[in-house]
């Protein structure tokens, strides 16, 4: 049966094949968050195999020398495995155009297909790249597997990078498959799941079940290490911090409209002296109150009453860790730049601690050719003049009375291996963040699996800060402290966990990653050339 379904699929020419290759895709979005069904793998990369089959061994579509004929089909085939992917993982990235309908809702079809278009060329040249090694046998899963995984690590980053969506983030929402993030990192992890979920196509011959069963044996044995190291390192936290995130669900358009800067520090404010459910004052022990990104919709550090404001609700010795915008005079020409930061202000009001973001969101904090785009009337979804500038590097900031803090604004925590200083080390990531332009769509959950991800590759508790959530605490391997949901406004107290020792990630991540890959690489090319060889 299953032999005959795999014929048939290979057996696909035209719209058809182009058809099911866009279904499969889509198919296999529904292994990332918020539905995590990543069995859904298992049915998407073996009819993305066998439409390659087709490619490789059907009757040829097109006049022209074989293999290049070949090849033009396995890329147009890519085109549209990664178009139904991304179209039906990303979609809702076209909610942000909806935040200033009146002036960028034009925009939406072109941010939705668009992007999606984009980014299947990176699977058009992941299928040309697999079919150069295609075989009938068992080796063509490597192939398959190496091939997207280098495009997939190319997306990640080249053109500033976008690893949205890795194919490992199907196994990384499952605590305990998770843990493998200490050891191989996202990237390695996608290249394991290309692998493992992939193997259900040796299913078609006799004696096939063999490969499928070493898959679930694998995973078996990832789930038991997870459990391991689950009950190996118990949640602990540091002594005399208490923290307190803010939540407030302000609507994005309100959130940048300077109008309602009065309305917004009332609301801040309140919400911050939340009283405990025991009735105690909210602040009278928090050491450390925590708002999210781009609290404010004006420059704080220029307003000497909201400075003030600021130092009288945190107590003597506690501080407040708030996104705010940032302004900085360039004395060359008298020209302003404009920067996405983080501030720790103290209890005089004083902000002694900064981070400007590094990682800037193209499209939406600044644009490509800047100059040239905005003379044609377009400009980012922040609607800063001149879109916002990057910092000066990633930086480990000192605050009183707590271990240091690694800081990641929004968009910055998706970027494996770049989440802190690597000359120093902190005990902790903070990740303050809006994903309101986005509102009750997967994005904000898939940012923040993404986001958890980081706190396991790097053995480091992550607090994370959002506008609408979802505002949590996770401990240094993976476990959520405290959370509050998406869309809801409220405050979240909570211990600080304590970090750990460097994993295996951090120590030689790079190294297991590049030694997977060539693993993978050569077992595709041995089963070609041996085929090759018998033919």
């Amino acid at each position: 049966m299953i032999g005959r379904f795999a014929s048939n699929i290979a057996a696909l020419r035209g719209w058809r094949r182009a058809g099911v290759a866009f279904l499969a895709g889509a198919v296999a979005a529904l292994a990332m968050a918020p539905f995590d069904i990543f069995p859904a793998l298992a049915i998407s990369f073996p009819v993305a195999i066998w439409l390659l089959d087709g490619i490789a061994f059907g009757a040829p579509d097109e006049p022209g020398p074989s293999l290049l004929r070949s090849l033009w089909g396995a890329a147009r085939l890519g085109w549209w495995y990664g178009f139904g992917f991304f179209l039906a993982g990303l979609w809702w990235i076209g909610n942000a155009f909806l935040v200033d309908a009146d002036q960028f809702a034009w925009l939406l079809p072109f941010a939705v297909l668009l992007l999606p278009a984009g980014l299947a060329f990176f699977m058009s040249a992941a299928f040309a790249l697999a079919r150069l090694a295609w075989s009938r046998g068992t080796a063509r899963v490597l192939a398959f597997a190496a091939a997207i995984f280098a495009t997939e690590w190319l997306r990640g980053h080249i053109f500033t990078g976008f690893p949205w969506n890795l194919f490992g983030y199907a196994l990384a929402a499952e605590i305990h498959l998770a843990q493998s993030l200490s050891i191989f990192g996202i990237y390695g992890l996608t290249l394991l799941a290309l692998v493992l979920f992939a193997t259900p196509v040796a299913l078609v011959r006799r004696g096939g079940w063999r490969w499928p069963m070493l898959s679930l044996a694998v995973l078996a044995a990832m789930a038991g290490f997870g459990a391991w190291r689950l009950d190996q390192y118990p949640a602990r936290f540091v002594d005399k911090v208490q923290l307190r995130i803010m939540q407030p669900d302000v609507p994005q358009d309100a959130k940048f409209n300077p109008s309602m800067r009065n309305q917004i520090m009332t609301q801040y404010l309140a919400l911050s002296r939340q009283p405990t459910p025991d009735g105690v004052d909210g602040m009278a022990k928090i050491t450390h109150l925590i708002w999210p990104e781009s609290a404010f919709p004006f420059l704080v550090a220029q307003d000497e009453d909201a400075l003030k404001a600021l130092g009288d609700l945190v107590a003597p010795d506690a501080v407040l860790l708030t996104g705010a915008g940032r302004a900085e005079e360039n004395l060359d020409d008298g020209t302003w730049r404009f920067f996405n930061s983080l501030h720790v202000i103290d209890a005089t009001g004083t902000i002694i601690g900064n981070y400007d973001k590094v990682h800037l969101v193209p499209f939406g904090e600044y644009l490509p050719y800047q100059s040239f785009l905005e003379s044609m009337g377009l400009q980012q979804l922040t609607e800063q003049r001149g879109g916002f500038t990057s910092g000066p590097g990633l930086r480990t900031l000192e605050i009183p009375n707590a271990p240091p803090v690694g800081v990641l604004i929004c968009y910055e925590a998706i970027f494996p291996g770049e989440a802190y200083d690597p000359a120093n080390r902190p005990g902790w990531l903070l990740n303050v963040t809006n994903d309101a332009w986005f509102g009750m769509t997967p994005g904000p959950y898939q940012h923040f699996v993404e986001v958890r991800a980081r706190s396991i590759e790097e053995g480091l508790p992550l607090v994370r800060a959002g506008n609408d959530g979802i505002s949590a605490v996770i401990d240094p391997v993976g476990r959520i402290v405290a959370s509050l949901p998406l869309g809801v406004s409220g405050v979240l107290d909570s211990r600080l966990p304590e970090g750990l020792p460097p994993t295996v990630f951090v120590k030689a991540g790079d190294a297991i990653i590049a030694i997977l890959f060539l693993l993978a690489t050569i077992g595709a090319i041995s089963g070609f050339w041996s085929e090759q060889k018998r033919t």
